[in-house]
């Protein structure tokens, strides 16, 4: 579902990426480790469209991503990925729902469905009760609950994840990896994770490990 060939990028004189291959395939939890500065970031963030390459093709769904312009690739990226950070990024003046439904209504869905949608999510993921609270009142773990619904609210065909535990005490961040493989099990859903916890990185379907700037596994 997701293929990228020979992925380059330069930081003035760092070659941060080599000439990366990588796929990833419908329904599958794939986890990239590596120690710091081994490029896994910045091939996410590029992935994600959120970044752009020195070099290379991207291609989702079989669309040729890497071709398309800022406008169209924005519009794309909004329906077709989501994503989840170390730090949630939660917007502090709206509610768990409206943050939930923000990327909805930047995709000119309907009000109404969208919230609906939002809800089901959200009592999904155990905050049924805590639609009306702004991030503040929200546990860590429970913000980042929050941003993982937000990333599923234009069903997405990839959710790519950047150190999503990297925040989290040890229980949450195991309740976070459990929710990502039950979100799979249940609605096929696709991840792209970047990190340093091996607990997580065991429970993918694939593990990828990156190291100077290439995949060596």
């Amino acid at each position: 579902m997701l293929k990228a060939t020979n992925i380059k990028k330069r930081y003035n004189q760092l070659e941060v990426l080599k000439g990366v291959d990588i796929s990833v395939e419908k329904g599958e939890i794939v986890s990239i480790i590596g120690s710091s500065g081994a490029g896994k970031s910045t091939l996410l963030h590029i992935l994600g469209t959120l970044d752009t390459a020195d070099g290379g093709e991207i291609y989702l769904n079989n669309e040729p991503i890497h071709l398309y312009n800022s406008k169209k690739l924005a519009a794309y990226r909004n329906r077709n990925m989501g994503f989840v950070f170390q730090f949630h990024h939660l917007l502090p003046e709206f509610t768990t729902l409206e943050n939930v439904c923000i990327p909805g209504w930047i995709a000119g869905r309907k009000k109404k469905e969208v919230e609906q949608e939002a809800i089901g999510l959200l009592k999904t993921l155990g905050l049924g009760d805590r639609l009306d609270n702004k991030p503040q009142a929200l546990s860590g773990g429970e913000q980042q609950r929050v941003a993982v619904a937000r990333a599923l609210i234009n069903k997405p065909s990839i959710v790519f994840a950047d150190e999503p535990t990297g925040n989290l005490d040890s229980t949450n961040a195991k309740e976070l990896h459990q929710l990502f493989v039950r979100l799979r099990s249940e609605f096929n859903q696709t991840f792209l994770i970047v990190t340093h916890n091996e607990e997580l990185a065991g429970m993918s379907d694939r593990v990828l490990h990156m190291k100077d700037g290439l995949i060596s596994a």
